[in-house]
């Protein structure tokens, strides 16, 4: 039986399993998305929530369970973007450096590239994050996200484009690399 059926018949350590191998980078996905934690928390829930009820939808025939939990957090990470103004500010804290400037100079770009990457658009903030926050390949971003591989290619393109531009004062000079 698999992990899934096994989960929906109750198998408390098949669901553990799942959650377990699952867990952390869904909770990745849907704070980048999100831009807070309580809501990532949230997402994730519904997602494993999801999987459990009768009338989920999930075929292994067509699907890896994976790509399934990343289509679900997606989901509910749009429809809670949509319902709300994004302003939350950044839970990240600065990770300990040697000197308290070059601590402050990191937490400083931190934020900026956090707040970059929530300001670009949702089709190219979620291409972008699955890419190269979560690592999945381009055929499997292609899956959760329902379009082809030419346009997961051309958002992450697109995606790369604005950030190099937004973050260019980080760099200088670096914007007339090839």
């Amino acid at each position: 039986m698999d992990p899934v059926n096994a989960a929906r018949s109750r198998e408390e350590a098949a669901f553990l399993e799942l959650m377990d191998e699952n867990y952390l980078p869904l909770f990745r996905f849907a704070y980048r998305m999100t831009g807070s934690a309580e809501e990532a928390e949230d997402v994730v829930q519904e997602c494993f929530l999801e999987l459990l009820r009768p009338q989920c939808r999930y075929d292994p025939r067509r699907t890896s369970v994976r790509t399934y939990l990343f289509g679900i957090v997606r989901n509910q990470s749009l429809k809670r973007l949509r319902k709300k103004d994004q302003t939350a500010p950044d839970d990240q804290t600065p990770s300990h450096h040697p000197s308290p400037e070059r601590g402050l100079l990191r937490a400083e770009l931190e934020q900026a590239i956090a707040r970059a990457v929530r300001e670009l658009p949702e089709t190219q903030r979620e291409v972008l994050v699955l890419a190269h926050y979560e690592q999945m390949p381009l055929a499997e971003i292609a899956s959760v996200l329902a379009i082809d591989v030419a346009a997961v290619k051309s958002r992450l393109q697109r995606a790369r484009a604005s950030l190099k531009k937004t973050l260019a004062a980080f760099a200088p000079g670096m914007e007339r690399r090839p």
